[in-house]
């Protein structure tokens, strides 16, 4: 039977589905190891709906009663229908903010209806008395000016007063930054990434404290489940590292050290031997404007052995990228250390890795970790196939690619190439270059997570271009690049917006990073490309590939460099300068092109559900997949099997 990778679609939104290639090849034990890690990874996703806003919670289980009222009456009026869409959309963004964009989404049913159904629901089913619950939550939905935006980073205003995102109560920016900077200590060498797991709190004397997320703590409730099923796939763990890696990490979740977590990252770098592995828990800091506090995410995964060789191959080598780098000598790392990259194929996503989630991961995020111990890289080889299997005949590339010599490039090398560049971005990017021993990690505050983003896909993107890629038989021929460049600059400038409201700037932290280097490499591209109008549509002609190469290089030695230093006042001139702002005029008319083309801009996945089959004696003999949930079955599963009080 041919696999179906999309399922449905809905606002500006399209689910997929992702194969599990070679997972019925897998041992039992391996298969029982994955499940367990994989129940681990579905109990965090309350913990992400809370991180997003404190009332999501609230507005989600809310919903989700309603939406048993409606099915049972089987309400098909305009109000209905719209709630459900809602409903949908809070599910795919874990909660009432736009997922990418981080603005709160306006809800197309009427407030009348709302308050209505939620009065006809017994209070026992609430998740509060009704007419307590509508004076907490009708505001925050309906009024576009109450906590309007998860994350802003706009200049000159408080980001953490004007951000909705739970991480901080009662705080200002300014108060936050100086907490955090009273607590490092200029001696240490190791120093804990502080804030990372904590909800910053003022009391009602005025002092700021900590609210820890662990065992004994906010999130207790939950972090008591994901530790039993820790607890149980330790029990089936390949070897002996990676039951002390579990250990370790249920360790830091039962006791809230953050330098426990430092020990357990480093050992997780060392696990090279397994064929199975994991992420969980409190990891990126993209959802704080401040770059302090990390959200929850969960990801089981087994190596893809064939399109390992293609990663292995680039660490191997990782040593010659670092002394070959164009940035200043004193920038790059005179021993590279502890480089691991592997082709990974996902067998479970959770938390801020799904529905939406990256293709490819570099942890431990820690600077000085990176420098004495190296990184840990995966490319998400059964995301990038069904993202392709996805868009294969949806016009796109026909529309906005200049011309057809141009279509056939990137038909025949666009797949590979974006992979390459994800592997060489996670892979080497983010772990190349050093810091200077005086530079404080957090000195590019609002700008840091757009400046190492745009360090590491520069990285990528001046190598990729390399002779010796096709030495080590990472591209067939040295015209393969140009596919990779030409994309990646088409959507800097022009594809990317359409995922931008029209008016509206780029506040997401990967976009910014492709609108600064797309923008900023047009602005000084002295005619090696142009942006060039016919039949009154815009397209972007690239005359000159090396050329091209060599603004990546500049760029990628200034970004380096900033990084290096910690110069703020360049990060921040940068961003602003070429990754926030949109050309109006252009903008409008990307959006009107790509609406023509019915295409959803923002896609997900649906996992797979795993059924464990046990033998006699209680052992678990095999796992069965079933591809076969839609988002309401599989949301209401989850919220019924994977919720405790949080």
């Amino acid at each position: 039977m041919q696999f179906n990778y999309s399922g449905e679609r809905f606002a500006d939104l399209q689910m997929l589905r992702y194969k599990l290639p070679g997972f019925e090849l897998l041992t039992a034990q391996q298969k029982a190891y994955i499940y367990y890690l994989a129940e681990a990874t579905l109990w965090g996703r309350d913990i992400t709906f809370d991180q997003y806003g404190r009332y999501n919670l609230l507005i989600r289980k809310t919903l989700e009663e309603l939406l048993g009222v409606i099915r049972a009456e089987n309400d098909t009026s305009d109000d209905a229908k719209a709630l459900t869409i809602y409903l949908k959309r809070v599910w795919f963004s874990n909660g009432i903010y736009h997922h990418y964009g981080c603005g709160k989404f306006k809800p197309e049913f009427s407030k009348a209806y709302f308050v209505s159904k939620v009065r006809q629901l017994s209070d026992t089913i609430l998740p509060m008395p009704a007419e307590k619950l509508l004076e907490t939550i009708v505001p925050v939905m309906f009024d576009e000016t109450v906590l309007p935006k998860r994350v802003n980073k706009t200049d000159g205003e408080d980001l953490v007063k004007t951000s909705a995102c739970n991480f901080y109560q009662g705080v200002t920016q300014k108060e936050a930054e100086a907490f955090y900077a009273a607590k490092k200590q200029d001696n240490d060498p190791c120093p804990p990434s502080y804030g990372l797991n904590s909800t910053l709190v003022k009391g009602e004397d005025g002092k700021l404290v900590e609210d820890v997320w662990y065992l004994g703590g906010k999130y207790g409730n939950t972090i008591a489940r994901i530790i039993e099923c820790l607890e149980k796939a330790k029990l089936y763990a390949e070897n002996e590292r990676q039951k002390h890696i579990i250990s370790l990490l249920v360790d830091y979740y039962t006791t809230g050290d953050l330098r426990t977590f430092d020990a357990y990252s480093i050992e997780w770098l060392k696990e090279l031997e397994g064929r199975v592995d994991f992420i969980n828990g409190f990891i990126e800091v993209y959802g704080d404007p401040l770059g302090h506090k990390a959200g929850w995410e969960g990801i089981v995964e087994y190596k893809d052995m064939e399109a390992c060789k293609r990663t292995q191959t680039i660490s191997n080598n990782a040593q010659w990228f670092e002394d070959h780098s164009p940035v200043d000598s004193r920038f790059r790392k005179s021993t590279v250390k502890g480089v691991v990259a592997n082709a990974i194929c996902a067998a479970m996503i959770g938390g801020e890795e799904y529905p939406s989630t990256a293709i490819g991961i570099n942890l431990p995020n820690a600077d000085w970790i990176r420098a004495q111990h190296g990184s840990k890289s995966v490319t998400i080889t059964n995301f990038t196939s069904a993202y392709n299997k996805a868009a294969q005949g949806n016009g796109f590339l026909e529309e906005f690619a200049c011309d057809a010599d141009t279509v056939a490039m990137v038909r025949k090398y666009g797949d590979a190439c974006d992979d390459l560049h994800t592997d060489l971005h996670e892979c080497l990017g983010h772990g190349s270059g050093q810091m200077l021993p005086d530079t404080d990690p957090d000195a590019l505050k609002a700008y840091g997570n757009t400046i190492e983003e745009a360090r590491a896909d520069l990285f990528g993107l001046y190598y990729i271009a390399d002779a010796k890629m096709l030495e080590l038989g990472l591209v067939p021929d040295m015209e393969a690049y140009k596919s990779n460049y030409y994309t990646y600059i088409m959507n800097g400038i022009l594809t990317q917006n359409v995922r931008i409201k029209l008016g509206d700037n780029i506040e997401e932290a990967h976009m910014r990073n492709r609108a600064l280097i797309a923008n900023w490499c047009y602005k000084h591209s002295e005619g090696c490309m142009e942006l060039k109008k016919r039949d009154g549509k815009t397209y972007l002609i690239i005359y000159d590939y090396p050329r091209l190469r060599q603004l990546f290089a500049q760029l990628l030695a200034e970004v380096q460099r900033i990084k290096s230093e910690g110069d703020y006042e360049a990060a921040k001139q940068l961003v602003e300068d070429y990754g926030v702002k949109i050309n109006p005029e252009l903008h409008a008319e990307v959006l009107e092109r790509y609406k023509k083309l019915n295409i959803a801009p923002y896609k997900g996945f649906l996992n797979p559900r795993m059924t464990p089959v046990f033998d006699a004696s209680g052992e678990i003999t095999d796992v069965r997949l079933d591809f076969s949930e839609t988002l309401e079955e599989q949301m209401l599963r989850y919220s019924r099997d994977y919720s405790v009080e949080i």
